[in-house]
């Protein structure tokens, strides 16, 4: 065999393994590229990664916004205590969902 004939396998060989290092170097910087984006993504939600593991940071909320949202859940919660003493002083019959006649026993 001559010298060139010799060294075709060693061409093909190092095509093949070119093609997987190029291959392999792709996956890894993908999967760097993922972890940067979902660590950005989980820093907007102020959790971040170190070291000594992950930290989870608490969202500042104003006093004015937590008395809102307080204040808004007691009202509704009290609105809707009132519509079910209304509903029973006016003489209104409840809804089907809430009376026995759909519970019926059919053996009878």
């Amino acid at each position: 065999m001559s010298a060139i004939g010799k060294l075709v396998p060693l061409a093909i060989l190092f095509a093949v393994v070119g093609v997987f290092v190029w291959v392999g170097y792709q996956m890894y910087v993908f999967a760097n590229d993922l972890a940067d984006r979902g660590t950005k993504k989980m820093e907007k939600k102020n959790i971040t990664f170190t070291k000594d593991g992950m930290k989870v940071g608490v969202k500042e909320v104003r006093t004015e916004d937590y008395e809102d949202r307080t204040q808004s859940v007691f009202v509704k919660t009290w609105n809707y205590a009132n519509d079910g003493k209304d509903a029973k002083k006016s003489g209104s019959k409840p809804s089907a969902s809430r009376t026995n006649s759909g519970l019926k026993n059919k053996s009878g």
